[in-house]
């Protein structure tokens, strides 16, 4: 490999979007006295979430838009009609202030020793900021899907990322903790690292924990990562 840049995906791979968004609907539900199952609640927000992004080709809105449109639906999902506007707009602000999984700061440093790191991301660039600023994540650039207008796994996202980097797309190393992100970054001629992250859904586990085969590289975590490409 000549890696010259890595790009990470940055929800789930980077941030810990289970545990902020589950403990935002779990104090929700405290202040109405009201229990439910809130790891599968919150994994049905993000589903809904994805759902409405990805993929997606110029879009009218971003990914933030869609987190707040869709919450209504899985309130309803769960019977939480109980919930007031004030917590939609706390369980909707979380988002920009999620924590980020406790082995990355320090291996991101080391790595940007060595590497451009670029966050490259179907999160809205306001967010990515926000979350960034809040964890002390430092990147090189970083590069929204909303800013080019097409989402992962559309294969535009991959070659305009690519030439806003000016980096050919077999000198850079997708990292990422999902195989669709991972596959269709290879098929634009990235190679790729798999990080498994088998918390990111909580308790459930993720819906595809196992690395495609031709991942360039597998790890555990992002120390180990690091010590792979020397950094």
């Amino acid at each position: 490999m000549n890696i010259k840049a890595l790009a990470f995906d940055t929800g789930g791979t980077v941030l810990d979007w289970h545990s902020g968004i589950c403990k935002a609907f779990a104090l929700a539900g405290q202040r109405h006295g009201v229990e439910r199952d809130w790891h599968a609640v919150t994994n049905d927000y993000r589903r809904a979430s994805m759902a409405g992004i990805v993929g997606k080709l110029q879009p009218a809105f971003n990914m933030d838009d869609v987190h707040r449109t869709v919450l209504d639906g899985v309130m309803a999902q769960h019977g939480l009609e109980m919930f007031a506007p004030q917590d939609h707009a706390q369980i909707h602000r979380a988002w920009n202030s999620l924590n980020a999984w406790p082995d990355f700061a320090g291996a991101l440093g080391r790595l940007k020793r060595k590497f451009p790191v670029v966050s490259f991301t179907m999160l809205p660039l306001a967010m990515v900021m926000a979350v960034s600023r809040r964890n002390g994540l430092e990147w090189d650039a970083v590069v929204s899907c909303e800013m080019i207008g097409a989402y992962k796994p559309q294969p535009l996202a991959y070659e305009q990322a690519a030439r806003w980097m000016d980096v050919a797309p077999g000198q850079i190393l997708m990292v990422a903790c999902h195989n669709f992100d991972l596959n269709a970054a290879r098929a634009c001629g990235y190679h790729t690292a798999f990080v498994r992250r088998p918390l990111e859904w909580g308790p459930a586990g993720p819906p595809d924990p196992h690395p495609h085969p031709d991942c360039t590289i597998v790890v555990d975590d992002f120390p180990t990562l690091a010590q792979h490409l020397g950094a």
